[in-house]
């Protein structure tokens, strides 16, 4: 895999995609880590369910779950509204904060049964009766907290790993470790919505190598 050029390619777009440019769909993600980084950053998550930001934080979220592809087809949420993501919501604000600062070259085995712990307490929300995936698990995960890469087709085809378990982070810890200097030499800001310009905001390793896998695995 040629990890640089899978990035760049991300970054630059391809056919009819442009790559990450502030209203391009691949912004989604920026807006959606913006808004909950913003309340770990002022020490805030337990107001992101209160009554004055739950209807936003739903929106927040489905929006870019939307966008990311996850309301198509046989999905659930697809026949939902926006209200469905309160129980979400709710379990996300009630999370501990150390999953803002979670990456992958810090994937220890506390830090692991903190993701999986994660992991249960989102499909909890969701309904196990709806039997959510691990694409869209962590999707959320890593829209909200950007600790993981998310599991859907490309990412798993690209980096092998079939499920969210300690083994999988294990060895998308060992990918990074491989290509560690490629990774660190990218330093990649989110866009703000008002101005679209960058923030002081940087994508994390776990969202590069979400990156490189998703274009890869194409």
């Amino acid at each position: 895999m040629d990890v640089r050029k899978s990035i760049n390619q991300f970054l630059n777009g391809q056919g009819k995609n442009k790559g990450r440019l502030p209203n391009e769909r691949y912004a989604s993600f920026d807006y959606c880590y913006n808004y909950f980084y913003s309340f770990y950053k002022e020490n805030k998550l337990s107001e992101l369910s209160n009554d004055k930001n739950l209807q936003i934080s739903c929106l927040q979220l489905g929006f870019y779950l939307a966008s990311w592809g996850m309301m198509r087809g046989s999905s659930f949420l697809l026949e939902k509204s926006v209200k469905n993501y309160t129980k979400l919501i709710i379990a996300i604000s009630n999370m501990d904060r150390k999953l803002l600062e979670i990456d992958v070259d810090n994937y220890t085995e506390e830090n692991i049964n903190l993701l999986l712990d994660c992991k249960q307490r989102i499909i909890d929300a969701l309904g196990k009766e709806n039997n959510p995936s691990d694409t869209l698990v962590t999707k959320i995960m890593l829209g909200v907290f950007a600790n993981i890469p998310a599991f859907d087709q490309y990412v798993k085809k690209s980096l092998k790993v079939y499920s969210v378990s300690k083994k999988s982070l294990l060895k998308i810890k060992e990918f990074y470790e491989r290509n560690k200097s490629i990774f660190d030499s990218f330093e990649i800001h989110t866009f703000d919505f008002l101005s679209s310009k960058e923030t002081n905001v940087v994508y994390t390793k776990a969202k590069l190598i979400d990156m490189c896998g998703f274009m890869d695995g194409q």
